[in-house]
């Protein structure tokens, strides 16, 4: 037996494009006698809790929901579908969630189905999942990135969105370790495979501009709004949102300035390598480091990406030659292939993507200059902390 009365709270997901509510998350509440409300997720994790209990609350969500949003002029409703309930349909039955919808006239294009978890029967969850896609419901996949042995599972059931996990987003967002990176690589894949991203938990600044960055469709979060009962104008926080994101582009701006100030110092610590390599190529008369902070170390390759010549590293106030890497070929590295594709263009400063270099664990961008009618490749790995 659940306590309290059943009620849906809806969340409002924001369109990144327009500053406006495209759409809203139904989430389960439960209201007490004396009127406070409380979530009903704990439910659902709670082995103590009867499954037919369950079921019948998220079914009576569902209808309450589905009915509150009907006279919503425009958007769309995500409702979150668990594979318990799809492991307890019989094969071919009809679907009880599209027989709710027809019966009370909701267009299935204004209906997301979220589904929670990938456990279960994966070719029946499949099976389910394309019948609610041929009545032209969009489906969305929770917690994308949180289960990292899952992936062939998405990838099977073919989504239309991915919601990134809230704990994994927000570590990114903060900058912890290396969860950045992966969070980036995990949004690039979806924006190959075709699928929107949604950032949800969004709560402070730095959060909405790390999902603008990793390319999010919508976003949601209590930056914005908290789940209430009713809907909002679909106005209600554009204002707020443009003022955010044009704080976001401001700071790309002022990155891409200090981008532009790099490549100036690029270009002058070039010259000054290559009237070293001119004069005797002595590691003592290597320029002074004090102008270029973020110099990690410079060396020269062949045309084809085979080091010719030693690390040289500033290290304990002097140039230090590492001959380890001499013959090394670097070509098939994601940043010097960028380059290598400059062959050709003595004169233009080559800056890579940053990376994370293997021998310091420093994220890094590498800048090359061919030179010598392109027969030699001058490479200087630089710092971006301190850039």
């Amino acid at each position: 037996m659940i306590d309290g009365h059943a009620l849906p709270y809806f969340q409002p997901l924001i369109d990144t494009a327009t500053g406006r509510i495209a759409g809203y998350e139904a989430l389960a509440r439960l209201r007490d006698d004396n009127g406070d409300v409380r979530s009903a997720g704990p439910l659902f994790t709670d082995p103590q809790v009867d499954p037919d209990d369950l079921l019948e609350l998220d079914r009576t969500i569902r209808r309450m929901a589905l009915e509150s949003f009907r006279d919503n002029p425009a958007g769309f409703l995500s409702l979150n579908i668990s594979p318990l309930w799809v492991s307890r349909l019989e094969p071919g039955t009809p679907l009880p969630s599209l027989a709710l919808m027809a019966e009370i006239g909701l267009p299935p294009e204004q209906v997301v189905f979220e589904i929670t978890e990938l456990q279960g029967d994966i070719h029946q969850l499949k099976d389910v999942v394309q019948r609610y896609r041929q009545a032209g419901i969009r489906i969305a996949i929770d917690d994308f990135g949180a289960g990292y042995s899952m992936l062939d599972r998405v990838l099977a059931l073919e989504p239309d969105i991915l919601k990134l996990d809230i704990q994994l987003f927000r570590k990114a967002a903060s900058g912890t370790g290396n969860s950045g990176d992966f969070v980036r690589a995990l949004a690039l894949m979806a924006e190959k495979s075709g699928c929107w991203i949604i950032a949800e938990g969004v709560e402070t600044e730095a959060e909405l501009h790390f999902a603008l960055e990793c390319g999010a469709r919508y976003v949601q979060g209590y930056l914005f709004a908290r789940p209430e009962e009713n809907f909002l104008p679909d106005d209600a926080v554009q204002a707020k949102f443009s003022t955010m994101r044009d704080h976001y582009v401001s700071e790309k701006l002022a990155e891409r300035a200090k981008l532009a100030t790099l490549r100036r110092s690029l270009a002058q610590l070039f010259a000054e390598l290559r009237e070293w390599l001119a004069t005797g190529a002595q590691p003592t008369r290597l320029p002074s480091p004090k102008r270029y902070p973020w110099l990690i170390r410079c060396f020269l390759c062949d045309a084809h990406g085979t080091q010719i010549s030693p690390n040289y590293e500033w290290i304990d106030r002097h140039w230090r030659a590492d001959p380890r890497y001499l013959d090394h070929n670097w070509s098939w590295r994601p940043y010097f292939y960028q380059i290598l594709a400059e062959a050709g263009e003595d004169s233009r400063v080559i800056l890579s993507n940053r990376y994370r270099d293997a021998t310091t664990n420093q994220y890094c961008m590498t800048s090359g200059l061919f030179i010598d009618d392109s027969r030699h490749l001058l490479l200087v790995d630089i710092d971006i902390a301190h850039i």
